[in-house]
C-alpha cells in the first residue's frame, strides 16, 4: 500500500507540474507582443502623419541667457 501511495504523489505532482508549465504564459506572451507591435504601427503612421515639431524641441525665445 506504501508504494502505491508514493507512486500516486509522484503522478500527481508530475501531472500537476505540467499543468502548471501551460497555464497560459505564451498565449499572454503572444497578446503582449502583439498589442506592442500594434502600439509601434500606430506610433510610425502617427509620426510619419505629424507636422508638429519634436516635444525637446523648445518654442521659447532663449534671451534669458544670450550675453553668457
Amino acid at each position: 500500500m506504501n508504494p502505491i501511495k508514493t507512486l500516486f504523489v509522484i503522478a500527481a505532482l508530475t501531472v500537476s507540474s505540467l499543468a502548471m508549465a501551460e497555464g497560459g504564459g505564451d498565449r499572454a506572451f503572444a497578446r503582449m507582443e502583439a498589442a506592442r507591435n500594434n502600439s509601434m504601427e500606430s506610433y510610425q503612421v502617427a509620426q510619419k502623419q505629424s507636422t508638429q515639431p519634436p516635444i525637446a524641441e523648445s518654442q521659447a525665445k532663449s534671451t534669458d541667457h544670450k550675453n553668457c
